[in-house]
């Protein structure tokens, strides 16, 4: 039991990063029986990675509109 309950936090995660800056995603919890932790673990980081870099490029683009002081 515990297992799948790291899959389904791990799901969470995976979620909450797919919908950056978007409404809520969902994906389908009986993908979790065909998925490792090893899996979704890869998942989470490959997007934390994608997200970290788009907050990057997000914050330069804001720049731009910044009055000097």
């Amino acid at each position: 039991m515990k297992h799948l309950d790291e899959k389904e936090n791990l799901l969470k995660e995976i979620e909450s990063l797919i919908a950056y800056g978007k409404e809520e995603s969902f994906i389908d919890r009986n993908l979790l029986k065909y998925m490792d932790i090893d899996t979704l673990l890869s998942m989470r980081d490959s997007l934390s990675s994608k997200v970290a870099k788009l907050k990057d490029e997000d914050i330069e683009w804001l720049k731009q509109f910044k009055k000097d002081e």
